[in-house]
């Protein structure tokens, strides 16, 4: 992020533009909305400008800026539509202490203006860093189909409510408060009549005031394989509830990045044969937070009912009586096996898939091999990468073929996914020359289709 979105206080500030042609006016129809107090410098000033000034709108100077017309500002604007003013201009501001924008000139910006949904007092700010501005206007117009323009009253009416809700307690009662108003509560009485708001707003604190406080709850949430766009919309609901979210070592940063800014943020990865927080450790603060009345998310990688010790956790907080429930999430297996253009299970090849670990508490995993080693068996195998060479020695001891296609796929689904196309026989050799470093999961019996091989980054003769 090279430029951080802030909302600039203007009452009472000034800002100061040069230039009086297109530029200048499209600045200014944004500016304008503003309470700032408006400089426009011009000596040929379009005929719209001129009668701004004429209403009071802005102030018009009808000469070039000069040194000492920009003291004092906040911002200034160089809109001149001329590669030499507008140097100079910005020159002059940026001596006399203002942030400067030049328009059109990313590079010798020092802020830049978004495009804006105006629904005021609720401003959303689109900015694309001067990469794509017609995406920005593109989402912008999304935005404004989608919101209505009573929204900005009901803001206004809440803002005006807000010191009331102070005699709600601070944190989850006053949000539960403030999410049935404005997304229940406060819309039903603007359909009525904008004088309905406010009653229905006091009507709504007395109810909230006099009720019972939510219970400490924990949601086990599915996280999915790492990309944000397959979360489930439950286990993102569920994210944008939580007071605490206790997480896997596993989740993406950009999952992580749902979650409420207020919330509780807890990493308690584990890493096989790696350092790890203890499952107690985990079990307790899912209590301990539970108990003090928090809604916790539990969110684990991939789906929380697959390899993630779920019951355990659940059996912790059932012996406190503490409510709690599950939302499933996308299996790193479902999102690998897409992204090889494979199905699990196909007819007159495997009517079956096992879900194999390579590893457990003990160390490496035992399972039926013999069972497995048979021709068109398919295993999908989880936290198989440290334990490559146990299996591809544990299959071929129960006679499994050497040329049994393998695929694993580091980080599935994510913007730096890999995949590594082998066989049995190559398989550990080939998964310690990769150096996976992320988490991969290993297709026993499966290889890409060709066009998801064509896509392969992991290619064996780069790495002989």
């Amino acid at each position: 992020m090279d430029h951080f979105p802030i909302f600039l206080a203007t009452t009472g500030r000034r800002i100061v533009l040069s230039g009086g042609g297109d530029a200048a006016l499209a600045k200014l129809r944004l500016l304008m909305k503003t309470t700032a107090q408006i400089s426009v410098f011009a000596d040929a000033p379009a005929a719209e400008i001129s009668q701004w000034a004429a209403a009071g709108k802005l102030t018009l100077i009808p000469r070039a800026l000069t040194a000492g017309d920009i003291s004092g500002a906040a911002l200034f604007y160089a809109a001149n539509e001329d590669d030499g003013e507008d140097k100079r201009t910005a020159a002059i501001a940026q001596a006399e202490g203002a942030l400067v924008n030049i328009v059109d000139n990313l590079a010798d910006s020092a802020f830049i203006t978004p495009a804006i949904v105006d629904r005021d007092p609720v401003t959303i700010a689109i900015g694309t860093e001067g990469a794509a501005p017609v995406l920005a206007r593109a989402i912008k117009a999304d935005l404004e189909e989608r919101l209505p323009q009573s929204l900005g009253t009901l803001a206004r009416i809440g803002k005006a409510f807000r010191a009331a809700s102070y005699a709600l307690p601070f944190g989850r009662a006053r949000r539960d408060f403030w999410r049935e108003y404005y997304f229940n509560t406060g819309p039903k009485a603007m359909n009525e009549s904008e004088e309905r708001v406010q009653p229905a707003l006091e009507d709504l604190l007395d109810t909230h005031l006099n009720k019972t406080a939510r219970a400490g709850h924990v949601a086990f949430v599915g996280g999915g394989p790492g990309d944000p766009e397959l979360l489930t919309l439950k286990a993102r609901r569920a994210l944008d509830e939580a007071d605490v979210v206790i997480y896997d070592r596993l989740i993406s940063p950009e999952i992580l990045e749902l979650a409420r800014r207020e919330a509780v943020m807890i990493d308690v990865g584990k890493e096989g044969f790696g350092p790890s927080t203890s499952q107690e450790t985990i079990n307790d603060l899912l209590v301990e937070h539970a108990l003090s009345g928090a809604q916790v998310v539990r969110l684990k990688s991939g789906d929380a009912t697959v390899f993630g010790r779920l019951d355990e956790e659940i059996d912790a907080v059932d012996a406190h009586q503490i409510g709690w429930h599950i939302v499933p999430g996308i299996t790193s297996a479902s999102a690998a096996v897409a992204s090889i253009g494979q199905s699990l299970t196909r007819r007159g090849r495997n009517a079956s898939v096992r879900f194999l670990t390579g590893h457990d508490m003990k160390g490496f995993a035992d399972h039926d091999w013999a069972q497995l080693a048979r021709k068109n068996e398919v295993a999908a195998i989880y936290m198989g990468k440290k334990s490559a060479r146990f299996v591809q020695g544990r299959l071929m001891m129960h006679g499994a073929d050497r040329a049994t296609p393998v695929t694993v796929i580091e980080n599935a689904s994510r913007a730096d996914q890999r995949i590594l196309e082998t066989t049995l026989g190559h398989m550990a050799d080939d998964i310690a020359k990769a150096a996976m470093s992320g988490p991969a999961l290993t297709f026993y019996g499966l290889a890409p289709r060709a066009a998801a091989a064509a896509a392969t980054d992991i290619k064996l003769e780069e790495m002989a």
